[in-house]
């Protein structure tokens, strides 16, 4: 979410650049669910993560979209690859920008008897 547009996968190489344009020099926020149904109860937990990415040049923007690392990824890049380069900080949670938040899906299992760890 940026500015509250929220910046979901991309339909082509122009719209992840755009994105990108739009998320360099700024700070966004990501938010992943989890839900858990079990034994007739259902659980959900709501991380929120606060990501700070560098200003990008039209060039890295380009080099990026090259790559293909941008497809299927919200807000057209993923933290664990190639644009972690650009990330200066995250307040949270790095697994819930990667895509399943695994401390809070710990939580949730361990809440339920599931997981004893």
């Amino acid at each position: 979410v940026l500015n509250g547009n929220i910046l979901g996968k991309p339909v082509d190489d122009a719209d992840a650049a755009n994105m990108l344009n739009q998320l360099s020099g700024t700070s966004h926020q990501v938010h992943t669910a989890v839900a858990l149904a079990y034994q007739g109860a259902l659980e959900v937990v709501l991380s929120s993560t606060m990501v700070e990415m560098m200003p990008l040049s039209d060039a890295q923007i380009k080099a990026y979209i090259a790559l293909g690392e941008h497809r299927d990824k919200a807000g057209s890049y993923g933290i664990q690859g190639t644009a972690a380069m650009w990330i200066k900080r995250i307040d949270g949670s790095y697994t819930g920008v990667m895509g399943l938040p695994v401390f809070e899906t710990a939580q949730l299992l361990r809440k339920t008897g599931i997981l004893n760890l």
